[in-house]
């Protein structure tokens, strides 16, 4: 997967999420599970939206993601707000050497970016290390309904002055996968020429059942299962699923 352009332009297709939400999910749950440290590991962080986000509310925060170009905006966004973030470039299913935390978040779907079944078991025993006992890990994930009913076999465009796109979405070769075709065409500084690049992603979901036995492997109690940002349990029509879990004491 290439980051290299997409980095650059991903901050504009993000720029309707409810970032607001994915913060408050930490705070909330901070206090209702009485979490008394403030040092969070945002793991898939990107552009580090929510990084920085973090930091700006007073935690400590570290940012984890596999793609150094990721990682170079989320350090102008630090600067640019005036907060300190540590970074690296790791990948999630393999973090080593960064300590222990009272809150891990994996957010914004990250997870469904590790198509292979051991890179997910392989995460959750990361997080547990790196986690304090009692520490919550905190991730959402697509639903099996928004992969079938929602990306499967459709295209979806958008056509802005400064960035269009074409995006259409195929199955993917292993279950609940959907493997999404997208062509930019961006607008360049000072001209009205427009250059066009191409990704490729794919993206792949899991039974909830399926997730919670791997959490359980990793050391974890799963005490809430939420559906979008309706702070209510997960309908069958929920597009994107919660996790709320507690490492073991």
């Amino acid at each position: 997967m290439s980051y290299n352009r997409f980095a650059y332009v991903y901050d504009f297709l993000m720029k309707d999420m409810p970032y607001d939400k994915w913060l408050q999910m930490v705070q909330d749950f901070r206090e209702a599970y009485g979490i008394q440290g403030k040092k969070v590991l945002d793991l898939g962080c990107g552009t580090g939206e929510l990084t920085v986000g973090l930091a700006e509310l007073g935690y400590d925060v570290t940012g984890v993601d596999l793609s150094d170009d990721m990682l170079m905006v989320a350090r102008d966004k630090a600067d640019d707000a005036g907060v300190s973030i540590q970074l690296f470039q790791q990948d999630m299913s393999q973090i080593e050497g960064l300590g222990t935390y009272d809150i891990i978040t994996i957010f914004c779907d990250s997870l469904c970016y590790l198509t292979d079944e051991e890179d997910i078991k392989n995460t959750f025993q990361k997080a547990s290390e790196h986690l304090k006992p009692g520490g919550l890990l905190l991730f959402d994930v697509h639903s099996i309904y928004k992969m079938s009913q929602i990306f499967m076999n459709q295209t979806f465009s958008l056509n802005e002055e400064e960035v269009s796109y074409i995006w259409s979405c195929f199955p993917g070769e292993k279950p609940n996968s959907v493997e999404h075709d997208l062509t930019f065409f961006v607008k360049e500084d000072e001209s009205d020429l427009y250059s066009r690049f191409d990704e490729f992603h794919t993206q792949r979901t899991y039974p909830i059942h399926q997730l919670e036995n791997w959490l359980r492997e990793a050391g974890f109690s799963t005490k809430e299962i939420l559906g979008d940002f309706s702070g209510s349990r997960y309908m069958d029509t929920s597009e994107r699923i919660f996790f709320i879990n507690q490492k073991d004491i």
